[in-house]
């Protein structure tokens, strides 16, 4: 609905600004790509509300209209007792209005019963509009839209029908990435568009938009000072395999004096020239170990600069990367760079997703020993046969309040399974910047 809505908007030529709610990788892309402007995360957990409002205001004012996808159910965040990380907290933060979107497949009169539950949840959350999802006639429409008006007052601004053809491929992570191949094909996209336009108001959708409230007075705490003259570049993964980046990491780290090359560890024999420091984020490594294992020459370079001393920061995928073999889905085993001794495998299930809360418990080339951040964890793999004298960065606690060591360390190199948005904890990515800044004077001396 979102990414439709977006398409409509920027046919009519319209600047449209993405956001989604939550640490979510993949849709994002979707949104990106369906209106050419690099979509944005906001996250009331991992976030401070004046963090919240200041990457919302730094992209929100270059555009004109901004949209913001919801995660899960509206009032659905962190635990059953904790509104954090919702889509109705964030709602509040930013002061702006929610067009709640309602599956209509089942039901027609009940859908008012629905909404009015939503209405009186909190009375806080400005619902404003309902759009309805999967309508299948003009009759089920009237019925719906009716007792939703009738017992709540809220207007409802249109539907999308049934339609088995507005599909988007998935696989274990949830839909698949933009970059592995045009997803969002033109005739896709001109259906989907072509629906809302037809079926939404969308003149009242952007009077809507137009209604929201001025922001609330915060305190900038992220990019506020000039990226400094002394620049370090830094080599970043980005291709089919590795994609998985927020896109304010990058921004904060080039806001810091980071100069950022792309490569592709799957079309390219060699990294980047003159580079500081290596960046791996997640993505699927398992579904590209062939060809990442063939790519001898680029691994070999790799494992070699990291037993110089280069920084290397690994996410996830990147962490899979790293160690010395992986064993994928169909059991099938592929040498990876071997940085770190043992296996990655990936489980018949998923292993591990949620929430993180850590404790630097070893000095890194991101963190001195007792920072504490936030981070978020999602992955079907696992370690096995690692060294029993591994190095831990941190110690963690997940949402069931399991105590866990994570993050593995060799030199300057840190691999860890959890995801970190930068502007949770700035200085993590001012040590990096940091790390990157000694290692080049050290090539210097």
């Amino acid at each position: 609905m979102a990414l439709g809505i977006m398409l409509a908007l920027k046919k009519r030529n319209l600047k449209v600004q993405p956001f989604k709610v939550g640490p979510d990788y993949i849709d994002p892309t979707y949104h990106t790509q369906a209106t050419g402007r690099a979509c944005r995360n906001l996250d009331s957990w991992l976030l401070s509300p004046d963090t919240i409002l200041e990457l919302f205001e730094r992209q929100a004012i270059k555009s004109d209209v901004s949209i913001i996808e919801g995660v899960m159910g509206l009032y659905d965040g962190v635990s059953d007792r904790s509104e954090k990380g919702s889509t109705a907290l964030l709602s509040k933060i930013l002061r702006c209005p929610v067009i709640l979107i309602v599956d209509a497949h089942s039901l027609s009169r009940s859908a008012g019963a629905i909404v009015l539950g939503y209405q009186k949840f909190d009375k806080e959350v400005r619902i404003v509009g309902v759009i309805l999802n999967n309508i299948g006639s003009s009759t089920h429409y009237q019925w719906a839209k009716n007792s939703i008006e009738e017992k709540t007052g809220i207007p409802v601004l249109g539907f999308l029908p049934r339609d088995k053809n507005l599909h988007l491929p998935e696989r274990h992570l949830g839909l698949i990435p933009t970059q592995e191949k045009e997803l969002l094909q033109r005739s896709l996209c001109d259906r989907l568009a072509g629906l809302v336009d037809k079926n939404i108001d969308l003149d009242k959708v952007l009077k809507i938009s137009q209604s929201a409230r001025a922001l609330p007075k915060f305190e900038k705490e992220i990019f506020v000072t000039k990226s400094p003259s002394d620049k370090v570049t830094i080599a970043l993964t980005l291709d089919k395999a590795f994609s998985f980046y927020y896109q304010d990491n990058l921004d904060i780290l080039r806001s810091l004096g980071a100069e950022i090359m792309e490569f592709s560890p799957l079309e390219d024999k060699r990294l980047p020239q003159g580079i500081d420091g290596l960046y791996l984020g997640g993505g699927f490594p398992e579904i590209f170990a062939c060809p990442l294992s063939k790519n001898l020459e680029l691994k070999n370079q790799i494992r070699k600069l990291a037993e110089e001393g280069l920084p290397v920061y690994a996410e996830c995928g990147g962490l899979m990367y790293l160690m010395e073999e992986l064993v994928d889905f169909k059991e099938g085993i592929f040498p990876m760079v071997g940085v770190f001794s043992g296996t990655v495998k990936m489980a018949a299930k998923l292993h591990s997703l949620g929430y993180v809360e850590m404790e630097t418990v070893k000095n890194n080339i991101l963190s001195h020993k007792g920072e504490r951040n936030r981070g978020h964890v999602f992955h079907w793999s696992y370690l096995a046969a690692i060294p029993k004298d591994i190095c831990f960065a941190y110690r963690m606690r997940n949402s069931k309040q399991e105590l866990l060591l994570d993050g593995l360390i060799r030199g300057n190199v840190l691999a860890s399974y959890v995801h970190l948005h930068f502007a949770s904890n700035v200085s993590f990515a001012k040590r990096f910047i940091e790390s990157c800044r000694e290692y080049k004077l050290s090539r210097r001396e």
